[in-house]
């Protein structure tokens, strides 16, 4: 089998024992990681930033014997700060930065033996559900229909391991940031309970707490080994996640039943969703059913909409703090072009926003988890669409023209778009994203599963569980490395 037939029939736990039996060398693997961007890329607009001399200068000083040794690897462009990776972080104001230190989860992701090459888009400042930022000179695109988005802000990420660039790529999720461009790339994403994963030491927490890195892939043992290779608090984090059982390879093989399933076919506040998502819930409940859990129809009466009104403003000032930080750092004024409208108009609102009120949205942050975890007293888990929609046309959620409290509040923008997943960084819990059903049309809608704090293996372990009874490994886009070569 050649090295183009290894990238579609293994993952990256496959990928790394060919390297490990030497059946396969990571140069092999790289080159046709760089083959698959070369030929890729001028489509979807995905990978950025590649620095392949550093990356054979890693394979050439012996990689660190990991569980993923080998295996080819990207970054988001955004946070996952590293010394030999610059980022532009979505923005023309942040372009080319530079690192004197790397962040624990990219230190973690290197000892875990993954060869880093470069980078994936994002859209400025993680926020929103596309990638379509002005550093990047045109929109990244969904290998389902380069009409569409591949979500965000984890969208370049996501278009990379879709269309065959890269095994698994490195995401981060604030609002639903990993599971947002895995249920429009058709991949699976895992967003761990809060603080399982490092923050520093350039941060001590996103968004107040809401932001946590993770990944796109298409297995779930591959979230799972990498769950492992990066988990646990760094050096001073000011806080951490509850032990785990055992470990994240380990729940691969649990078999929890029955498991008390709540399905909600409609938004968290009772809007109707799109029919191909309700399609999606509906037919996720049955296999569920067909697994031996109790399913039955409940929907948490938590706040979200006070909620979500709470989040923009934190991500307001979070929006402030990085932007006025790096201009007063620099000494010179904000140029007109050097950041786009969304984040602009955002950094108008945080100021309209005193530390008053940026306590009191955190207090509504904190009190929301409290009503979720009041919740998941009773369930196990919670089963909805991870989206309201199929993935949206270009265009409709880009940064052009746009105030920031509209573009997330607004009829017909981010919330009413993406009503479920903020939810879970608001709550701190873990949830997933697993690609089970295609639109008539072919573009891909995700299934969202969100367990109590802390329960991250019983998560892991339902999703491996789902994921052999309804695989999605072998599924590929139009636009991707095995449709060129068929």
């Amino acid at each position: 089998m050649n090295v183009s037939d290894l990238f579609e029939t293994y993952d990256a736990v496959g990928l790394a024992e060919l390297v490990r039996r030497r059946e396969v060398t990571p140069t092999e693997l790289l080159d046709e990681a760089l083959r698959r961007v070369e030929a890729l890329n001028p489509q979807l607009n995905a990978a950025v930033l590649l620095q392949e001399g550093v990356a054979r200068r890693l394979i050439a000083e012996g990689l660190p014997e990991g569980p993923l040794k080998g295996v080819p690897f990207l970054l988001k462009d955004l946070g996952a700060e590293a010394i030999d990776f610059p980022s532009n972080n979505g923005s023309r104001l942040f372009a080319n930065t530079r690192y004197g230190q790397d962040s624990a989860i990219y230190a973690r992701l290197k000892m875990a033996g993954l060869v880093t090459f470069g980078r994936t888009t994002s859209p400025e400042g993680g926020v929103g559900p596309t990638t379509e930022a002005a550093v990047y000179g045109g929109p990244t695109r969904n290998p389902w229909n380069p009409g569409h988005t591949p979500g965000g802000s984890s969208g370049g990420a996501a278009a990379a391991v879709a269309s065959g660039m890269v095994p698994v790529a490195h995401g981060s999720d604030g609002g639903g940031s990993v599971r947002i461009p895995a249920s429009s790339c058709g991949l699976f994403g895992f967003k761990a309970t809060r603080a399982r994963l490092p923050d520093g030491p350039y941060v001590g927490e996103g968004w107040g707490g809401m932001a946590i890195d993770g990944f796109l892939t298409r297995s779930v043992r591959d979230t799972a080994v990498l769950l492992d290779a990066t988990h646990g608090s760094d050096l001073g984090a000011p806080y951490a996640a509850p032990p785990l059982e055992e470990n994240f390879g380990a729940a691969l093989g649990r078999r929890d039943k029955p498991l008390r399933v709540a399905l909600c076919t409609t938004t968290l506040t009772g809007e109707p969703i799109h029919p191909a998502c309700r399609s999606a819930v509906e037919k996720a409940a049955r296999l569920l059913e067909d697994l031996g859990h109790q399913v039955e129809e409940a929907r948490p009466e938590a706040d979200t909409s006070g909620m979500m009104a709470a989040w923009t403003k934190v991500v307001a000032c979070g929006t402030a703090l990085s932007v006025e930080g790096a201009v007063r750092r620099r000494g010179r004024p904000l140029a007109e072009d050097e950041i786009e409208n969304v984040a602009r108009t955002a950094i108008t609102y945080a100021r309209t926003v005193s530390g008053a009120d940026y306590l009191e949205a955190i207090n509504k942050v904190h009190a929301y988890g409290r009503e979720m975890a009041g919740f998941f007293q009773r369930w196990d888990l919670l089963l909805t669409a991870t989206l309201a929609e199929p993935p949206a046309p270009l265009g409709r959620f880009n940064h052009v023209g746009r105030e920031y409290v509209d573009y997330r509040m607004g009829p017909g923008m981010v919330f009413a778009y993406s009503p479920f997943t903020a939810a879970f960084n608001a709550s701190g819990q873990p949830a997933a994203s697993l690609p089970l059903h295609w639109t008539d049309d072919g573009l891909p809608v995700g299934v969202h599963l969100a367990a109590g704090f802390g329960r991250d293996e019983l998560l892991l372990g339902l999703c491996a569980r789902i994921e052999e009874a309804a695989p999605w490994f072998q599924r590929r886009p139009p636009i991707s490395y095995a449709a060129l070569r068929s």
